[in-house]
């Protein structure tokens, strides 16, 4: 590298991290001043693209900051610091630009969808203007967009197990980036500003539910700590096929989903630790399975590069240019928690109290919304987007595709039965228990179904419908089928790994802790 490299600008947005970055590492080698940049895009804060629901919520925004915070704080680890800016993107990288000097290149990660496209072209123009060197890669997937055995992107096939198994039979996943020790320093008289609060956002800090399922703060450091703990401190990754179905607590799942929807993991990292447990520990169908969803993640990103803004204007039979009064009603009683259908309002109550909800949960609300109540999907998805502590674009829209069944699903008018779903995966009622709590005087798996009990039973439990507990605001013929059938076995969701592997309470409980201690 020459004395006139100059100065490289590296653009960071959903790659929060300082481990596995493209963006820093060419950076490092390729100017003398580097400047990791995060803006706080005023376009991020408005209203969604349809029905206008405020675009991002409480939980998502307190993630985000704690997310950027700690990038901050890695990389003055290691000599450098994280420049923070509140405007569009394309805007504050001119303004740099102009007041520096010096700027070469700017860098960033392509990504997928119109809005973040709109900001790559207002960047281009920017540095052509100003005769500046853009560099960009690709780095959100598993798999590298350029080595995917279908290509032009258009071949992308529309079936999930085509896909799967095209990459399976040849792809291969390219090795993290070794990282530098030590960073570049930013550009001479460059100040890193101030992250904002909440505050400035006009949004309150949201209130810690002890029953949340994701205790857990933003960062890259989190999200590390997160896996050492699956994998290596408790096995659970060794169970998980057996427990990622579950409702209740942390462990039933891996909950990477949230670091990996702002970068602070990288997906090619959880990689190459699972093949490193599988050499080590064990490998077996729950290792894989782990893989198998991170190829869902990657498949949702590669639909939406091969079909573009036409995934978020879809439009389904349910979807209408003006939605009608008693739609609006309906929508209500469904983000509120309040359709008189327990295993849906258990769920609605803890995405709005936590911002995080179930795998299994997220399917059922969603086929609740478009094929029960006969809602426009895009209701659905700009109310996740809203409020998922681990909203990403890309796999938020194609699910919610799916489920309203105009999406990469293979199978015509999938549909859950919200009555089997309650027994099957919350059989005795726990779950619906812990989140409606005017229901617990109800025992076992009846929970399902108040609206089918007698009056006295009602009665003992201290329920009056209509009033401590709403009617059911739909009820489908199907249901009827499992009323008063005896529930399946539960899935197990507890603080244990495998049989072969138990798990302690206190590592659980030190997790917890610790998690708690991070955000307070």
């Amino acid at each position: 590298m020459s004395g006139t490299a100059g100065t490289a600008i590296c653009l960071l947005r959903c790659d929060l991290r300082a481990h596995d970055n493209q963006v820093l590492h060419w950076a490092q080698h390729n100017a003398d001043f580097v400047i990791p940049l995060y803006c706080f895009d005023p376009r991020h804060y408005l209203g969604t693209h349809c029905y206008r629901l405020p675009k991002t919520g409480p939980h998502r925004l307190r993630f985000l900051l704690e997310s950027v915070r700690d990038l901050r704080e890695t990389l003055k680890k290691k000599g450098s610091t994280l420049v923070v800016r509140k405007g569009k993107p394309e805007d504050v990288v001119c303004d740099l630009i102009t007041q520096l000097g010096s700027v070469t290149a700017v860098v960033f990660h392509e990504e997928a969808t119109q809005e973040e496209l709109d900001v790559e072209k207002g960047l281009c123009q920017v540095c052509r203007q100003h005769g500046v060197k853009i560099q960009t890669f690709w780095g959100s997937t598993l798999y590298h967009r350029d080595d995917l055995p279908f290509r032009p992107i258009d071949r992308l096939p529309d079936v999930y197990t085509h896909f799967r198994k095209g990459l399976e039979s040849g792809a291969k996943v390219r090795p993290t980036l070794r990282m530098a020790d030590q960073l570049k320093p930013l550009a001479p008289g460059l100040e890193e500003g101030s992250i904002p609060t909440m505050e400035d956002f006009g949004q309150k800090d949201p209130v810690d539910d002890p029953r949340t399922a994701f205790p857990c703060s933003g960062g890259e450091t989190q999200a590390l700590m997160r896996l050492q703990y699956y994998f290596w401190d408790t096995n659970l990754v060794a169970s998980y096929k057996e427990t990622r179905n579950g409702l209740v607590g942390m462990d039933y799942s891996t909950k990477f989903a949230p670091w990996l929807a702002l970068g602070c993991i990288s997906p090619r990292y959880i990689y190459e630790q699972i093949q490193k447990y599988e050499r080590e520990r064990t490998a077996n169908e729950s290792t894989y399975w782990v893989l198998f969803e991170l190829l869902w993640r990657d498949y949702f990103r590669f639909v939406a590069l091969k079909y573009g803004r036409r995934i978020f204007s879809l439009r389904g039979l349910q979807s209408k240019d003006i939605p009608w009064k008693k739609d609006l009603q309906l929508f209500s009683c469904w983000q509120e928690g309040k359709t008189g259908v327990p295993f849906v309002d258990a769920n609605m109550r803890e995405l709005s109290a936590t911002g995080f909800m179930s795998n299994r949960g997220r399917q059922n609300v969603a086929s609740f919304l478009t094929k029960d109540l006969g809602l426009d999907w895009r209701m659905g998805a700009e109310w996740f987007e809203y409020l998922l502590v681990d909203y990403d674009v890309c796999s938020n829209y194609g699910n919610w595709l799916y489920s309203a069944g105009i999406g990469n699903d293979p199978r015509d008018n999938r549909k859950f039965n919200m009555i089997k779903q309650g027994l099957d995966y919350d059989g005795n009622g726990d779950y619906v228990r812990l989140w409606v709590p005017e229901l617990q005087g109800i025992k076992g798996a009846d929970i399902h179904t108040p609206w089918a009990l007698s009056s006295a039973a009602l009665s003992q439990a201290g329920v009056t419908l209509g009033e401590t507990y709403p009617q059911p605001v739909v009820t489908a013929p199907e249901w009827s089928r499992h009323i008063h059938r005896r529930p399946r076995r539960t899935v197990r969701s507890t603080c244990r790994g495998s049989r072969k592997r138990p798990t302690s309470l206190s590592k659980c409980q030190q997790w917890t802790a610790a998690c708690q201690r991070r955000r307070n």
